[in-house]
């Protein structure tokens, strides 16, 4: 009996304890937590769509084990309407009002953020927010308390400055919505890119013109676009790009929004339809924080990832909530909130039960220290995938989701914590045959003579160059022939020497930088300035002295001193050329210079411009120096132009003088000079086109100058060869030009001696008719070179048989027949003696031929055929 009534008490503790321990064990303590959020001013739908998963978070604690178990979250909501004033005053208000709150949850709008971030420390608070972080709360030394669930700005900053040095895009555009967020990612995002090495070409903010905006970009050449806008934006400006073509192959959107959204395109916007904002979003990257973890496995509230997403979702539908891209962030928020409060809790109920000094409470500083510290060492696998901090920030994955048809791929993403980007190469599509070029791909062309055509214009100037030497050469070997026809051998070769001379800088124009090394090209740029001007000086001051000397001859007055004016014309240009190249030779001298010519698209790709360049002559004033050049030997030209026309226009009765191959050289030398000069103004951005043409011109000259002055007389000797040695006399009367010039001259001189003349026998004449005796006549004349030489003639038999006659009328008339043939008869001799010996015949002293009265006739008709240089000139007549 006594042992059944003691265990009757036992059983009597044991079924009480059974009944009332669980009742015990659930007793959880409550932990005040301040949730700020934005609930008025329009931010209701924000609050509604994460209420639910923190709801979710807070029933699934309650099923955890000890110590998480033992801790109760209690949220207090504080209204931070998106305004820094009101939030301030409102947490100083609850704070002191109480009770205290270890950790204050949530923090939405980043302004309010940003100055209640940096009250915590003051205030013993650690924050645990669900909202992107602006790069401007990175500094950890203001900011230390405040953590986050959603990867920062700076990390979808740090992905895209990846994806650009993933595929070599060191050259882009920002376009950014007017938002104090959005404003924050793009400094910072261009200092990622500065540090990079990425130029930013243009940064445009979507302002009320949209497209203004992105016709800047595009007016630019940016190719690769970085976008910075939130979702209610993007409708907007990819219409705006497909009006204006920034899309498709040649264009690469990067769009950086919050990261949650999706994709959402295909509604109507003005101006475009649904498939049009389709077309130009086809292709497009964006940059977007994983929202679900991508793994299957329960993580630490027991759930998968796809359970909890099912529970949320039947949750908004029992609510009636609106979707939230940030439910998952929030629910893992609530999660490292109790977490840290539990495992501060518990230490400091364990310290002061375990002190030494009993009932010790441990400080509110030193309580903040151990949170923070909780915080920061949180690690477990959440819906969001695993949540732990570094430095301050989450460490998580970013997805690069690009639109293909009508909706998002997942192609790669990028680890914050690892700072890896993985792209999955088999599931990015480009609309061109890879990735869009950061710009218009410039492809340097060196616009240079090529061999082909440098070979034959060399050789037909080579050839040039021979047919010189060999005409050259001939005069040489038949010197004597050459100068018995022309006496102006020495100007042939001067003549030659000058056609040597320019046909000789052909073969240096075609030679540039790619040939030969810079000094050399720069001495070839001397050579090449002097060979074609000394050469063109020296060949058109022959002419020049041949047309100036024939124009002399052929003048109406008898100005002997243009015989000499000509040579020393020429001679003064040949020496104001040479002081002019010496001068430039020494102030400006010729160096090598690049010439950037404008772009050239290329036809096989439109991405792709060409730019040619070129290489010439300069120097620092060569368009100076070049019209000095111009200035004097542009009006000599003209000049001879003038000379060449007036000569053309002489009638020359002996077909001894060339005057027509002298016309045509003159003519030709000024013509192909003027061509050879515009042509290469205008061709000088185009060096091939440019020494083809001037090399024609230059070879075409020289060889219509050998042709004209040279075929004709080398052909003649050649053919009569073997007669120029048995006929000396018919190559005299061939003469050149030079000896006819000589002729011409003293034809002048014999007209005018015979006019006086025919004064003096007219006044002997009247004498003559007067006398009625024989007597001898003295006549004195005068030759070419002032000699007196008396001539006696007899007209005995004649005079004396008419005064002897007395039938003889005294008042005849004086033009009867009988006067005339008395003066005939004096006239005659005298002009006989006149002319002779200046045509070759013979001398005064052979008397013996005038007892015959036909060698007066023949000589009579010889002299009528004398040469006159004018028009309008005639043939010298006996006076009556």
């Amino acid at each position: 009996m006594e042992r059944c009534g003691r265990v009757e008490p036992f059983r009597l503790l044991l079924v009480c304890w059974l009944l009332v321990g669980p009742v015990l064990a659930q007793v959880r303590h409550p932990l005040p937590v301040l949730w700020m959020t934005p609930s008025g001013s329009g931010r209701e739908n924000l609050t509604a769509g994460v209420g639910p998963a923190v709801r979710l978070a807070l029933q699934d604690l309650k099923k955890q084990p000890p110590p998480l178990g033992n801790y109760e979250i209690q949220l207090q909501l504080l209204d931070s309407q998106c305004d820094p004033a009101p939030s301030l005053k409102a947490l100083f208000d609850t704070m002191w009002a109480g009770p205290k709150y270890l950790l204050l949850f949530g923090g939405v709008c980043p302004s309010v953020t940003l100055f209640t971030a940096r009250s915590l420390p003051a205030l013993n608070l650690v924050q645990v927010s669900f909202a992107a972080m602006s790069p401007g709360l990175s500094n950890r030394k203001w900011y230390g308390n405040l953590f986050s669930t959603m990867p920062s700005d700076r990390a979808l900053n740090q992905a895209t400055v990846k994806l650009l040095q993933r595929y070599k895009w060191t050259r882009v555009g920002i376009v950014t919505q007017e938002k104090p967020r959005f404003s924050q990612m793009k400094t910072d995002l261009i200092r990622q890119l500065l540090e990079a090495e990425v130029q930013v070409v243009s940064t445009e903010s979507l302002s009320d013109d949209v497209c203004d905006s992105l016709r800047k970009l595009k007016h630019r050449d940016v190719r690769i676009i970085i976008g910075q806008f939130e979702e209610d934006s993007a409708s907007e400006v990819f219409c705006c790009a497909y009006r204006l073509n920034l899309f498709g192959a040649r264009y690469q959107w990067v769009v950086i929004d919050e990261g949650t959204a999706g994709w959402r395109l295909g509604g109507q916007v003005s101006g475009c339809s649904a498939n049009s904002l389709l077309t130009a979003a086809d292709g497009s990257i964006r940059l977007q924080v994983r929202q679900l973890s991508s793994t299957n496995t329960p993580g630490v509230s027991g759930q998968t990832p796809r359970d909890y997403q099912d529970a949320y979702l039947r949750q908004l539908i029992q609510e009636g909530s609106p979707f939230s891209p940030l439910h998952a962030f929030a629910y893992d928020a609530v999660w490292v909130a109790a977490r840290a409060l539990s495992q501060v809790m518990e230490a400091v109920r364990h310290r002061e039960k375990h002190s030494v000094q009993r009932n010790v409470t441990v400080g509110e500083e030193e309580v903040q220290r151990m949170l923070l510290e909780a915080v920061r060492s949180t690690r477990f696998e959440g819906v969001t995938g695993p949540v732990f901090f570094r430095n301050e920030e989450r460490m998580t994955a970013i997805e690069l989701i690009q639109f293909q048809g009508s909706s998002g791929v997942l192609v790669g993403d990028f680890t914050t914590a690892t700072h890896q980007l993985r792209l999955m190469n088999h599931l990015l599509k480009f609309k061109g045959p890879g990735p869009a070029r950061d710009r218009t791909l410039v492809r340097v062309q060196h616009r240079r003579v090529n061999l082909l055509l440098y070979g034959i214009v060399s050789s037909a100037s080579a050839v040039t160059i021979v047919m010189a030497l060999i005409i050259l050469c001939f005069i040489t070997i038949h010197r004597k022939h050459w100068l018995l026809r022309s006496s102006s051998g020495s100007q042939d070769q001067l003549l030659l020497l000058g056609i040597l001379l320019s046909s000789s800088s052909v073969l240096l124009s075609g030679l540039d930088g790619a040939s030969v090394s810079d000094r050399t090209f720069e001495v070839l740029c001397s050579v090449r300035l002097w060979t074609l001007s000394v050469g063109h000086t020296v060949g058109f001051a022959v002419l020049f002295t041949r047309a100036w000397r024939v124009y002399s001859l052929c003048s109406s007055k008898q100005e002997q001193t243009r015989l000499h004016a000509g040579p020393r014309v020429v001679l003064g240009m040949f020496l104001l050329d040479v002081f002019v190249l010496t001068s430039w030779q020494i102030l400006d001298p010729l160096r090598r210079v690049v010439l950037q010519h404008r772009f050239e698209r290329d036809a096989a790709d439109e991405g792709v411009v060409v730019r040619p360049y070129s290489e010439h002559c300069s120097g620092v004033d060569t368009e100076l120096w070049l019209t000095a050049v111009y200035g004097y030997k542009g009006p000599l030209l003209g000049l001879g132009c003038f000379l060449a026309w007036n000569i053309s226009s002489v009638q020359v009765d002996r077909p001894a003088v060339s005057r027509k191959p002298l016309t045509l050289s003159v003519f030709a030398v000024t013509l192909f000079s003027v061509s050879g000069v515009s042509g290469s103004l205008l061709t000088s951005h185009n060096p091939p086109v440019q020494f083809c043409l001037s090399s024609v011109l230059i070879l075409c000259c020289n060889i219509c100058i050998l042709s004209w002055l040279f075929g004709p007389a080398i052909f003649h000797l050649w053919w009569n060869g073997s007669e120029l040695q048995q006929q000396p006399s018919e190559l005299h009367g061939e003469a050149a030009e030079d000896e006819d010039e000589e002729q011409l001259r003293l034809n002048q001189q014999l007209q005018s001696q015979t006019a006086q003349l025919d004064v003096e026998i007219e006044a002997v004449t009247m004498q003559l008719s007067e006398t009625t005796q024989c007597e001898m006549l003295h006549v004195t004349t005068t030759t070419n070179n002032s000699e007196v030489r008396p001539v006696t003639w007899t007209h005995e038999a004649q005079v004396c048989a008419e005064d002897r006659n007395p039938e003889r009328k005294p008042q005849d008339d004086i033009n009867s027949p009988e006067h005339v043939r008395r003066r005939l008869s004096v006239q005659l001799p005298i002009l006989h003696h006149s002319y002779l010996p200046f045509v070759g015949g013979v001398s005064s002293s052979s008397s013996s031929l005038f007892g015959s009265r036909d060698v007066f006739v023949h000589h009579d008709v010889l002299m009528a055929t004398g040469t006159s240089c004018h028009p309008d000139s005639t043939h010298l007549e006996p006076p009556y």
